[in-house]
């Protein structure tokens, strides 16, 4: 979830160094075949992907598909691109900075139109348009929402809350039958950054709302005495209440073991925990239901394209490449990658199991009720996961207040 991480000179030197004799999209094959280099970032799916690439190769038997999965991909992934070396193939996040920079400056090739895009679910590609124009085809998405033992809910007559205030009421009868609600992870940010999103997007009514009171609003414009703001921090003020003993030192992974040894009832974190939450081994059924809003069907969910992929503007293949995200827009190839990952797919035709702990929460991805990172439109992050745990830590309205207000104010440098 760190995407702003920085790197001294001479890291960034071996790094350079590395992709280009590791992983250039300038090797050809010697055997009569086109290869393109496919660039993964998602490390935990790299034997999948090969494995969909092979078959893949079975279809297509002039082509090789090398899949480069290297160290600190990010970063080398920088590296190249600004050194004009693009590989053929990215998986990379289509709602990030780097990604709005390099299609805005013609790394990138512009994908508006082509055909495998009709395979995607309600458009969803277009949710990441630059400046309506697609250069990301998002194969599946995350969502973020509150994880909760199904099992323990059912002991308690607990049903998951349709709105803000039954969410209140199912915390106080945890509280009550002497039961944490809440595993949190207060010494890791990150992880709040999704309930903070999902807490501001239920307030104002939308994410561009959101996005209109934090980042486009005018300079110091946040205040204390917002109602916005008051009413963010009572869902705020629900987690710091109700956490698990210990939960100011608590890590990722602390949180994650809290709730899988039903220490905590609940756990904020997104889908990309489930596997971490499966590792440990629980003895319950696991659940997850979508920050509930002020009204019944207001519920939303906050997350973004996952496996996404882009193709350079340069590659010496354009034919093969596009004919390899054809084929990762089909179903044959997502069913077989979703049977691994879980996550939500946006690709159609893949069946998706009824059964799974995402299984009702993942009925709002790719519809207007899963929203994209507010973060999407702002130039970092870490330091709104930091004020987003500070505030938990000390309950200072004001003191947040004027930390987003330092936060977003040098990101309105561009507005009238």
């Amino acid at each position: 979830m760190r995407w702003y991480k920085k790197i001294s000179l001479i890291a960034t030197i071996g790094l350079f160094l590395f992709g280009l004799s590791a992983c250039s999209s300038q090797e050809e094959s010697t055997d009569g075949k086109v290869t393109i280099e496919y660039f993964n970032q998602k490390g935990e799916m790299v034997d999948t992907l090969r494995e969909i690439a092979k078959d893949f190769e079975k279809e297509n038997p002039n082509v090789h598909v090398k899949v480069v999965n290297v160290p600190n991909a990010g970063e080398v992934l920088k590296t190249r691109v600004l050194a004009g070396d693009v590989p053929d193939v990215v998986n990379i996040y289509p709602q990030s900075i780097e990604l709005q920079e390099w299609a805005k400056a013609g790394y990138f090739a512009d994908m508006t139109g082509k055909s495998y895009l009709d395979n995607i679910k309600n458009d969803y590609a277009e949710k990441y348009a630059i400046n309506n124009k697609i250069y990301s085809v998002p194969l599946t998405a995350n969502l973020y929402g509150i994880y909760y033992n199904k099992t323990k809910f059912k002991e308690l007559g607990l049903e998951e809350p349709k709105t803000f205030k039954e969410f209140q009421e199912i915390v106080k009868k945890i509280k009550d039958s002497g039961n944490s609600p809440f595993a949190v992870a207060g010494n890791e940010g990150w992880t709040l950054n999704g309930y903070h999103q999902l807490s501001l997007i239920t307030i104002t009514g939308s994410g561009d709302a959101a996005n209109n009171y934090l980042r486009f609003s005018k300079p110091n414009a946040i205040s204390a005495d917002d109602a916005i703001l008051k009413a963010d921090a009572e869902r705020l003020d629900l987690l710091a209440d109700n956490a698990q003993d210990g939960w100011r030192g608590a890590s990722y992974n602390d949180a994650v073991e809290a709730f899988s040894n039903e220490k905590a009832l609940m756990m904020p974190q997104g889908s990309w925990a489930l596997a971490a939450i499966n590792q440990q081994d629980p003895k319950f059924n696991v659940g997850m239901f979508a920050f509930p809003g002020e009204e019944v069907g207001k519920e939303v969910t906050v997350g973004a394209g996952d496996m996404a992929l882009s193709t350079s503007a340069t590659t010496k293949h354009p034919k093969e490449t596009e004919e390899f995200i054809s084929y990762m827009t089909s179903p044959k190839a997502m069913q077989a990658y979703y049977d691994v990952d879980g996550s939500p797919v946006a690709v159609k035709g893949v069946q998706e199991k009824e059964d799974s702990a995402l299984a009702e929460i993942s009925k709002l991805a790719f519809t207007d009720k899963h929203y994209v990172w507010l973060g999407q439109h702002w130039n970092s992050e870490e330091d709104f996961f930091n004020l987003s745990a500070g505030y938990l830590m000390d309950k200072n309205l004001k003191n947040m207040a004027n930390n987003l207000n330092a936060f977003f104010n040098p990101m309105k440098a561009d507005l009238d």
